[in-house]
């Protein structure tokens, strides 16, 4: 699908991926083109769904959600109805930033974002472990944040 990119096509995409607050005036200096030409790539960009979105990367720290755990969800069954249900429980909980499924002891692992470990053990003993299906858990603390949200390389 990257062959459907051109040279242009890929350093829009790139700008925009270090910061998508650029206006188009200077997302086209950038990249060299007019505003028009970078207006209209920027926007079939969009329609072709290389692009998701553009949002803000709002600071953990300042809205009370320093604390960042990874935890490693076993289901009971690994049935498609048991993986069905456990994801649709998931996107219910706003405090789950990301859910995978993956291969191997797990069968996800969980990117959540808490004020500190106490606010971790209330949502966990509450809602994570009352999950219909969830088995076991094991929960990894994130000591620091070496590389988060890269961008993509392509």
């Amino acid at each position: 699908m990257t062959d459907d990119l051109d040279r242009i096509d890929r350093r829009i995409l790139r700008h925009l991926q270090k910061d998508g607050r650029l206006t188009n005036a200077e997302l086209s200096v950038r990249v060299n083109v007019s505003p028009a030409t970078c207006h209209r790539r920027t926007q079939r960009l969009f329609a072709q769904g290389f692009i998701r979105s553009v949002r803000a990367e709002v600071e953990p720290e300042r809205v009370e959600r320093g604390a960042l755990a990874i935890v490693g969800v076993v289901l009971d069954r690994s049935t498609p109805e048991s993986f069905g249900a456990f994801e649709a429980a998931v996107t219910e909980l706003p405090f789950i930033l990301d859910c995978h499924l993956v291969a191997g002891d797990f069968d996800y692992f969980l990117k959540i974002r808490v004020r500190d470990i106490a606010d971790f053990n209330r949502l966990h003993g509450e809602q994570l472990i009352a999950i219909p299906g969830v088995r076991q858990t094991r929960t990894f603390f994130v000591m620091k944040e070496v590389i988060d949200n890269a961008p993509l390389e392509f």
